[in-house]
């Protein structure tokens, strides 16, 4: 807990938005790990999670989720493993923390089944799940059409895949949460073009033809030459 809340300390202290946390574990430890944090970056800054589907049932869930209350959080993604969907409205009902479906979302299909089950007020949209802009944008629709809550994240993408993120989150306004951090943890951008981080966790997409981002033919050779040693 005291390196997590070090952590999101130092990301708020940047400029950054809003804190996003992972947790999953067992309840005392999730609600230690919240409770520094909150501790270190105060009571007005937003704070969400996600569980990664990491409690084993909605029941457990809900235990958790209650827990987790005081200390003010803003949404919780995918708490449970994403087969139990069908307890997913259940425990939306009685959460006290409104839930985001994730891996339980992957595609248009899922959408509908989550929309009808009225299982969750929230999407999250990505790429990597629905498999292109297309079927990003019909999860999308289909969220806006029920009143949903959306977002477009994605998993361990560099800049050229969080740009193409950036474009799909920008072409529906109903997409008001954006989850584009992962590039920021590579020790290597081997990107031209693309998407630009601000001071605050402010996102510039490039306004050309096409995603405006490509990889370096330089370091891909390099690469090459380095699988050729290798082999």
């Amino acid at each position: 807990p005291e390196k997590m809340a070090a952590d999101a300390a130092r990301f708020w202290k940047q400029g950054f938005a809003a804190i996003k946390v992972k947790l999953g574990q067992e309840l005392e430890r999730d609600v230690a790990r919240i409770s520094a944090i909150r501790a270190a970056i105060g009571d007005d800054a937003p704070l969400r999670v996600d569980a990664n589907q990491g409690w084993r049932n909605a029941d457990y869930a809900l235990a958790v989720l209650q827990a987790l209350a005081p200390f003010g959080i803003e949404h919780c993604e995918e708490p449970i493993p994403r087969w139990q969907f069908l307890d997913l409205a259940e425990l939306s009902a009685k959460s006290p923390i409104p839930i985001m479906a994730d891996e339980s979302c992957g595609d248009a299909h899922d959408a509908e089944r989550l929309i009808r089950l009225k299982a969750c007020p929230m999407f999250n949209i990505k790429l990597g799940k629905t498999g292109g802009f297309y079927k990003g944008l019909q999860v999308a629709k289909l969220g806006e059409a029920a009143g949903l809550e959306l977002q477009v994240g994605g998993f361990m993408e560099s800049r050229l895949g969080m740009t193409a993120a950036a474009h799909l989150a920008l072409a529906n306004d109903a997409i008001h949460h954006c989850d584009f951090d992962t590039p920021l943890m590579f020790t290597a951008d081997p990107v031209l073009g693309g998407i630009a981080y601000g001071p605050g966790g402010v996102i510039e997409v490039p306004e050309v033809p096409g995603l405006g981002a490509t990889v370096d033919p330089a370091w891909l050779g390099e690469e090459a030459a380095k699988t050729a040693h290798a082999s």
